[in-house]
């Protein structure tokens, strides 16, 4: 399982960073970043709900 971000879709509202802070965080460029990739948190689901881009995605 890796979490991944698809950075053309995601338009930096940070929803996944107050959710899941240490999975997500905000990147120079203004847009998320994983930082632990291989998370099973439940917050990770909850920031896949909630992203208005659907820019979060579980690669298997």
């Amino acid at each position: 399982m890796k979490i991944v971000i698809d950075k053309e879709a995601c338009i930096g509202d940070a929803i996944c960073e107050s959710l899941c802070p240490d999975v997500f965080q905000m990147a120079d460029d203004g847009k998320a970043e994983v930082i632990d990739e291989q998370s099973d948190a439940p917050c990770v689901q909850d920031a896949i709900d909630a992203c208005p881009t659907e820019a979060i995605s579980i690669e298997e």
